[in-house]
């Protein structure tokens, strides 16, 4: 099974073209333009490896790290522009994997990647498997992301793999909006090129698919001009 590498980076070239030559050697990319957008695509699809800018907008790229090391074990490389700080990563030794600086070559890239993943062995895959296999109770739903099933009580629910990935976003921060922007990003990812009305569609569908009524929607609720939240039903 390829590798999967997450490329953080608010840089849209930057990670188009480290997405595409990467997906060139072999390996499978999500990417995001922010910290907050990387954490919850881990999240719901756990990487193997993660390519993570240090200056990013909002959360900064240190601060990120600092997240990832708490709620999983999976080797980072770092990606600076400025010396100052390159600095601040080898001062602090905050635990990042590797580090590369802008402008780089790609095919020096790629050989880092490709030697901290020989360093990392069997950890990340196995950790990232084991997350994976995480079942979701959300109410009477229960959500398998290893065997991509949705049962609601007994019943079987048949999704596509979008509307599995859409559901299992919302899942993972039930009770809580996400906004349709963070949607996109999350689950479409920072690349995509199309229009926000692909997550209305979406949530049409899916509702159509676990709503008693979709009309009058119960689980996946709209709170307007902001997002969508999932929210319990008990049998």
């Amino acid at each position: 099974m390829a590798k999967h590498i997450l490329v953080v980076d608010d840089d849209e070239l930057m990670r188009r073209s480290v997405s595409f030559k990467l997906e060139q050697n072999g390996y499978r990319t999500n990417t995001a333009a922010s910290a907050e957008d990387a954490l919850a695509i881990a999240r719901r699809d756990p990487p193997d490896l993660i390519l993570l800018d240090i200056g990013l907008p909002g959360m900064d790229g240190l601060e990120a790290l600092r997240h990832f090391q708490q709620g999983m074990d999976v080797p980072v490389i770092f990606v600076t522009a400025r010396r100052r700080e390159l600095d601040t990563i080898l001062g602090l030794e905050l635990g990042a994997d590797d580090y590369i600086t802008k402008p780089f070559n790609l095919d020096v890239l790629v050989a880092h990647v490709k030697a901290v993943l020989r360093r990392a062995g069997s950890g990340s895959a196995a950790a990232s498997a084991a997350a994976k296999k995480q079942t979701l109770l959300v109410g009477d739903m229960e959500i398998d992301p290893a065997a991509h099933t949705v049962l609601i009580g007994d019943t079987a629910v048949n999704l596509t793999n979008r509307e599995f990935d859409l559901l299992h976003t919302l899942a993972l921060d039930a009770g809580n909006v996400i906004s349709t922007d963070e949607l996109l990003n999350r689950v479409w990812g920072a690349e995509f090129m199309g229009e926000s009305q692909v997550v209305y569609v979406h949530i049409r569908l899916l509702r159509e698919k676990i709503e008693a009524d979709p009309k009058h929607p119960q689980r996946i609720i709209t709170k307007r001009g902001v997002g969508y939240k999932l929210v319990s039903q008990e049998d």
